[in-house]
């Protein structure tokens, strides 16, 4: 028998986040609840057009989005993320894993959500030749980058 994965929400830093591209295209008119939030122990690096986030030092922090889909939507939103940010379960060839995290909301309050990290060889790249943003907030290190 195999387990379905948790319906939990997601944690979105990058192109998924309100008012960002993506975000339009998979999320608009799909979702019960947004508000602002952020992981720990996480990374965040710029890529071609949008970011990337790794695992980090307990004190690194990326600033995002927890969105939470319609239930009616839930698994449709999941499928277009997952092929969007080029994730398969087991595949060894993704850009991204799905993986379970904590985030935290302004009020204080831990939501287990998934986020997307970037696989294993790109974040060993990433680690060894990338620069963290500063922050860890996308959309702020670009308005500060002009």
């Amino acid at each position: 028998m195999t387990r379905e994965p948790e319906r939990l929400p997601f944690f979105v830093y990058g192109t998924l986040r309100p008012g960002e591209a993506n975000y339009g295209r998979t999320l608009r008119g799909r979702t019960a609840a947004e508000e602002p939030a952020h992981i720990g122990g996480a990374l965040l690096y710029d890529g071609p057009g949008y970011p990337y986030a790794t695992t980090g030092p307990a004190a690194a922090v990326v600033h995002g989005t927890l969105v939470r889909p319609r239930d009616t939507d839930y698994d449709e939103v999941c499928a277009v993320l997952d092929r969007l940010e080029g994730y398969a379960p087991g595949d060894p060839h993704n850009l991204y894993e799905r993986v379970a995290t904590e985030a935290v909301c302004p009020d204080g309050r831990t939501v287990r959500a998934w986020v997307y990290l970037a696989a294993g060889p790109l974040a060993a790249r990433l680690r060894a030749t990338g620069t963290p943003l500063a922050g860890g907030d996308w959309p702020a290190s670009r308005a500060a980058a002009g």
